[in-house]
């Protein structure tokens, strides 16, 4: 496709909205802008053209603001009736061009400004090529006057420094990443990027969604906001806020349901696990100074742990280590001593645990020294003394605990 050619032909572009659904109300509260242009049968993504670095940049630039004229001007009065959010592709590298004077133009010239916290700029972080620092600028000055940003395409090869920067609304990320195992149930990178949306009170967005499978994957991973051909597919028109309400909403009574008999049987299962260990303690009487009463503690707890320590009030550990390896449990005086915490919550818990707590089981974690992941369990066994035991992979494993 000759781009000079295209230029001529910019009124043929189709502007595309995709239905964006809330889940909290099962509605739609915002459409996704998608531009398309056929030439010859063949179908182009304005973004593709957009991104594709062989055209002159200023070129590039012509288009993406000639697509978001006319879709705002599309959704005029849907955005006058307050009634959804618009959210705009914006090429970061495009927009440094002239620190994003051009694109804030076209959106104070194509709208009403009081309407302008109704458009969000979808901004693919990852792709920006300039300083970060100076991305920021022109974006946290457009953000003065109502308008969002939702990251695209969050993943492994996301920066957070750079997300903090931004101060995202919505962070999008696509779903069909789920089936792999970079987007594993307890991987590191996703379950941070679940945590820092906490933080600094973002919400998620999952994108792409084509089966019940990945839009209950989604809502299970803390969606807020979904959209894919599965719920809708792009058009060219509007359609009612509750076109898929009722549907939506019985969908997710099926998801609550399930979520809820796993939820039970978990929530047995780690309270099963807990009392058979506080009986196995209450029967054997560890005594930290005693490795003899260790090892038949150790005995006892073969089939649940890999290894358990004991610390005092401050965190000073006042056992040796009793790990298994290879079938034997091995006695480690070295660990005497150490100090934990430093780790967090583990003062906090130490409070509870004297307090009001009979016995915690942590959250999934991975151990530092073996790296397979784990739950630590932990009681006060008196006023000064606490035990903890970290359980085995292959138990957590085999008893539906692992995540």
């Amino acid at each position: 496709m000759d781009v000079l050619d295209f230029l001529d032909k910019l009124d043929e572009i189709d502007v595309l909205f995709e239905p964006i659904y809330s889940a909290d109300e099962h509605v739609i509260v915002a459409y996704e802008v998608i531009g398309e242009y056929t030439n010859e049968g063949i179908t182009f993504n304005i973004t593709d053209i957009t991104y594709d670095e062989s055209i002159p940049a200023d070129i590039r630039s012509e288009i993406e603001q000639f697509l978001v004229i006319k879709a705002i001007e599309a959704a005029k009065d849907e955005l006058l009736q307050k009634q959804v959010k618009l959210f705009l592709p914006c090429n970061p590298n495009l927009l440094m061009l002239d620190f994003g004077e051009k694109y804030f133009q076209t959106l104070k010239e194509s709208m009403d400004e009081n309407l302008l916290s109704y458009i969000y700029l979808v901004i693919p972080e990852h792709k920006f090529k300039g300083e970060f620092e100076q991305l920021q600028h022109p974006i946290r000055y457009i953000k003065t006057y109502g308008v969002k940003v939702a990251l695209d395409n969050i993943g492994s090869d996301s920066n957070l420094d750079q997300i903090l920067m931004l101060e995202p609304a919505v962070l999008k990320i696509n779903v069909s990443q789920l089936n792999y195992n970079a987007w594993g149930a307890q991987n590191h990178v996703f379950t941070t990027i679940q945590s820092l949306a906490v933080k600094i009170g973002a919400a998620l967005m999952f994108d792409n969604i084509q089966t019940d499978y990945q839009l209950h994957h989604a809502w299970k991973s803390g969606a807020r906001y979904f959209k894919g051909v599965y719920l809708q597919q792009p058009s060219k028109r509007f359609i009612p806020r509750d076109t898929l309400k009722e549907r939506f909403r019985n969908e997710c009574k099926q998801f609550i349901s399930a979520e809820k008999r796993l939820l039970e049987l978990k929530y047995e299962e780690m309270k099963k696990l807990q009392r058979t260990i506080a009986t196995i303690v209450e029967y054997t009487k560890p005594d930290s100074n005693d490795v003899e009463t260790l090892l038949q503690l150790a005995n006892q707890l073969e089939n649940y742990a890999f290894r358990f320590y004991i610390c005092n009030d401050e965190g000073f550990q006042i056992s040796p280590n009793i790990v298994r390896r290879n079938g034997k449990w091995d006695v480690e005086e070295k660990a005497v001593g150490k100090n934990w915490s430093w780790r967090p919550y583990f003062l906090f818990n130490i409070i509870k645990l004297r307090n009001d707590v009979k016995g915690e089981l942590s959250s999934i974690y991975s151990d530092i020294e073996t790296g397979e992941l784990t739950r630590t369990y932990s009681m006060a066994l008196n006023e000064h003394e606490y035990l903890f035991v970290d359980v085995t992979y292959d138990y957590l494993y085999e008893h539906n605990l692992v995540n």
